[in-house]
C-alpha cells in the first residue's frame, strides 16, 4: 500500500544545470529559459579569465573568453545576468573560488539596487538572499587550478567572507568545501572524505582563531557550511561515503567545535555527477551513468543531497546545448516526482552490508585526517604536496586498471562494437559552439565600461582594498566599495596580487607513485626511447605544458608521470602558462617534442600560438603534440596548422600514447620508425 501522506514525502532538492557561456546577456536569456522549464535554483558557471582574477583584455585570457562560463569584468556585467531575476526570490551557486569575494559583493551590490529599486529595506533583503560560493581554494591547489594567491591570503579571503556572511547574509552558505574535484583528481572514497574534512576543519579552525566569530557563534558558522561532491557511477560505494561523509561531519562539528545543536552538526551538501567519468566514444552511454550515479545522492534519505545539478550527456565532446542540458534536468525531474523515492524513510537503516562499508570508509578516513592533522592541516599538507602526490597515485592505479580492462567502461575498453548515433549524425550539431566574437566585443565593452566610470572613485577604492590587505581587518567592505566604485576584476585580483602575491602549487608529479601493471608494454616502450637516446646520443626530453587559463591539470600529471615511467626525461612546470613561456622553456631545455593539455576549448588560439612562437625561436623542428577535449572538425584544423598528433579522452591508454610520441620524435628526426 501506498506511503502514509503526502505531508511524510520528503521535499525534493533544489534543481540546478551548471550553465552560463559567451556574455551577461547571453546567459541571463539561458538561466530565465531554465527556470521556466522547472529549474529550482541557478548554478553560475564563470569563465576561467573571471575564475582566476583576469580582465578579457590579459594576454593569458586570449582564446578563453565566455567559452567554460560566463565572463563577469565589472558591476555592470552583475546586473545584466541577473536582470528581471529577483534575487531575493532566488537560489543562486556560484562556483567561484579565489575571487569569491570578488563576486559575491557583486552579486549583494546588485540585491541593495533591487532592493532599492523597488523601495524594500535594504537588510531585509540581504536577510532573505540564499545561495551559495564555492569559495573552497584549498582543493584548488589539488586539482582543479584556479587559485590566485598564496594559501595564507587565500584562507584569510575565505575567513573573511564566513565572518561578513554570518553577520550580514545569514541564510547564505559562504564556503562549499569541494571534494568533487578531488574525486575527478584520482581520490578514492576514503581520500575524498578525508580530505574534504580536512579541509573544513582548516577553514572552521581559521575561522574560531580570527577573532571575528566569538565563540557562541560558532554553531551558526557551522549551520553555513555546505560541501560540494561528487558522486561516481559505482553508485552503492558512492551512496555509502556520502552517510560516512555525514557521521564525520557530526563528529567533529561536537567534539572540535562544541556545537550541540544537532540541527547546525547536519551534513548539507549539493553534487554535480562525474562529469570527467564521461566519455567521448559512444557518448549516448553517459544518460545512464548519470542517471546512476543521481540515484548514489538521492537513494538514502538520511544523507540524501538538497542540490543536484547534472552534466549533459556530451560533456565529453564540448559545450552542450540548452537542449542537453534540459534533458539533464527532466532526469531529475522524472525522479522526484514520477517515482516514489521521496515516500519513504531511509532505506538503508540496519542494512549489515551498508553498515560495514560504511565504517571502513569512516575508518580510513579517520585515520587520513589525523595524518594530515600531524602534517600541520590541509595547508601544510598541500604545501609539502602530501595531498597531491597521494591523488597523482591514485589517479595513476585507476588508469592502470582502465588499461588492463580491470575496471571496465563500456564503449570504451570494452563492448566497443557500436551502431552510428543518431545523435552525432552528420549533420547533426552536437555541441554548443562560442563565437569567437564574443571576446572581441568583451574586450571592446571593457574598454568602454573603463572610459565611462568615475576614475576617482576607482583609485580611491583600490587604494582602500590595498590599505586593508595590509592589516587584519576583514576586506569585505572593502571590496564592496570597489564593486560600488565600477572596479574590473581583473583590477581588484591585481591589487590583492600587489600584496600577496601569486602562487604555484606543487605538481606531485616528481613524487607520485606507478603501478607496475603493464610492465611488459612500458618495457617495450622504454627499449624505444632507449634506441632513440643511442641514435641521437642524449636522452629523450618532453616539455608537458598547460597553456592557458585551464587548471584542469589531471591530465597532464598523468601523462608525465606515463613519460616519466618510459624513459622520457620531462619538463613539466604545472599550469597557467602562456605560449611564450612554453616556447622559451622549450628552447631553453633543449626538448624533443612538446605536449600541449588543453580542456578548456581554446585550443585552436593558444596551440597554435605555440607552434608559431617555436618557428620564430628557430625551433620549429620540435614537434607539437595536444591533447584535450578537441572535436573532429578542430582536430583537423589544428593537423592544418603543424600539430604532429592530436589525442582526445578516446585515447586512454597512456603508454599508447607514448609509443606514439617517440614515433613523432622518430620522425621529425629522420629516423626509421
Amino acid at each position: 500500500m501506498p506511503y502514509p501522506t503526502d505531508r511524510e514525502r520528503d521535499r525534493p532538492w533544489v534543481m540546478r544545470t551548471y550553465a552560463g557561456h559567451s556574455s551577461a546577456a547571453a546567459s541571463n536569456e539561458l538561466y530565465r529559459r531554465n527556470l521556466a522549464k522547472g529549474q529550482t535554483g541557478l548554478s553560475v558557471a564563470f569563465d576561467l579569465p573571471t575564475q582566476t582574477g583576469y580582465d578579457a583584455d590579459h594576454k593569458l585570457a586570449r582564446g578563453e573568453v565566455g567559452k567554460v562560463g560566463v565572463p563577469i569584468a565589472h558591476i555592470g556585467d552583475m546586473r545584466q545576468l541577473f536582470d528581471g531575476i529577483p534575487l531575493a526570490e532566488a537560489n543562486t551557486s556560484m562556483t567561484i573560488n579565489a575571487p569569491a569575494m570578488w563576486l559575491l559583493a557583486l552579486y549583494v551590490t546588485v540585491a541593495e539596487e533591487q532592493a532599492r529599486a523597488q523601495s524594500r529595506d535594504v537588510d531585509e533583503v540581504l536577510g532573505k538572499l540564499a545561495g551559495t560560493t564555492q569559495n573552497d581554494v584549498i582543493k584548488e591547489y589539488l586539482s582543479r587550478g584556479t587559485y590566485i594567491f598564496p594559501p595564507g591570503p587565500s584562507l584569510r579571503l575565505t575567513t573573511d567572507v564566513i565572518a561578513w556572511t554570518v553577520r550580514h547574509v545569514p541564510k547564505w552558505n559562504p564556503i562549499n568545501i569541494c571534494s568533487y574535484h578531488l574525486q575527478e583528481a584520482g581520490a578514492t572514497p576514503t581520500q575524498e572524505v578525508a580530505y574534504a574534512l580536512s579541509t573544513a576543519i582548516a577553514v572552521l579552525d581559521a575561522v574560531r582563531d580570527s577573532g571575528q566569530v566569538e565563540q557562541a557563534d560558532m554553531a551558526r558558522v557551522v549551520a553555513r557550511i555546505s560541501f560540494f561532491v561528487n558522486a561516481g557511477v559505482r553508485f552503492v560505494e558512492e551512496m555509502c561515503k556520502m552517510r560516512a561523509f555525514a557521521a564525520l561531519w557530526d563528529e567533529i562539528t561536537r567534539d572540535r567545535y562544541g556545537v550541540t545543536d544537532a540541527k547546525a552538526r547536519r551534513l548539507r551538501y549539493g553534487v554535480q555527477v562525474n562529469s570527467l567519468g564521461l566519455t567521448e566514444a559512444q557518448p549516448e552511454n553517459n544518460v545512464q551513468r548519470i542517471v546512476l550515479e543521481m540515484l548514489a545522492v538521492s537513494l538514502s534519505r538520511d544523507a540524501r543531497a538538497r542540490a543536484i545539478q547534472l552534466p549533459a550527456w556530451n560533456e565529453a565532446l564540448g559545450l552542450p546545448r540548452p537542449w542537453d542540458q534540459q534533458w539533464a534536468l527532466r532526469m531529475q525531474q522524472v525522479l522526484a516526482f514520477e517515482t516514489d523515492l521521496l515516500e519513504y524513510e531511509d532505506l538503508f537503516d540496519g542494512s549489515r552490508v551498508v553498515e560495514s562499508k560504511v565504517d571502513e570508509i569512516v575508518a580510513g578516513a579517520r585515520e587520513e585526517i589525523r595524518h594530515v592533522q600531524e602534517l600541520g592541516g590541509a595547508v601544510a599538507a598541500v604545501e609539502s604536496g602530501y595531498m597531491k602526490s597521494r591523488l597523482v597515485s591514485s589517479l595513476a592505479e585507476y588508469r592502470r586498471r582502465v588499461e588492463s580492462g580491470e575496471q571496465v567502461l563500456v564503449g570504451v575498453n570494452a563492448f566497443e562494437a557500436t551502431e552510428p548515433s543518431p545523435l552525432q549524425a552528420e549533420g547533426a550539431k552536437a555541441i554548443e559552439t562560442v563565437d569567437p566574437r564574443v571576446e572581441k566585443e568583451a574586450v571592446a565593452a571593457l574598454e568602454r565600461w573603463r572610459a565611462g566610470r568615475d576614475a576617482d572613485a576607482v583609485e580611491r577604492a583600490l587604494t582602500r582594498l590595498r590599505a586593508t590587505a595590509r592589516t587584519t581587518e576583514n576586506l569585505f567592505e572593502a571590496t564592496l566599495e570597489c564593486a560600488r566604485a565600477g572596479v574590473t576584476t581583473g583590477e581588484w585580483a591585481g591589487a590583492l596580487r600587489e600584496e600577496f602575491g601569486e602562487y604555484r602549487a606543487p605538481t606531485g608529479v616528481s613524487s607520485a607513485s606507478a603501478s607496475g601493471s603493464g610492465a611488459a608494454e612500458i618495457a617495450r616502450v622504454r627499449e624505444r626511447v632507449k634506441a632513440t637516446n643511442d641514435a641521437l646520443g642524449e636522452r629523450l626530453r618532453i616539455l608537458v605544458g598547460k597553456p592557458g587559463l585551464d587548471g584542469h591539470s589531471n591530465g597532464a600529471e598523468q601523462v608525465a608521470v606515463r613519460a616519466r615511467d618510459t624513459g622520457f626525461e620531462v619538463v613539466y612546470q604545472g599550469i597557467r602558462l602562456t605560449p611564450e613561456q612554453i616556447v622559451a622553456a622549450a628552447v631553453q631545455e633543449g626538448v624533443h617534442v612538446v605536449g600541449l593539455s588543453v580542456l578548456s576549448g581554446s585550443h585552436l588560439e593558444v596551440v597554435p600560438e605555440v607552434v608559431d612562437g617555436l618557428r620564430a625561436a628557430g625551433a620549429g623542428d620540435i614537434p607539437v603534440i595536444v591533447g584535450g577535449i578537441i572535436p573532429p572538425d578542430d582536430a583537423r584544423i589544428l593537423t592544418g596548422r603543424g600539430i604532429a598528433r592530436v589525442f582526445t579522452p578516446k585515447d586512454y591508454e597512456l603508454t599508447e600514447i607514448m609509443d606514439e610520441i617517440v614515433t613523432v620524435v622518430r620522425e621529425a628526426h629522420g629516423l626509421p620508425g
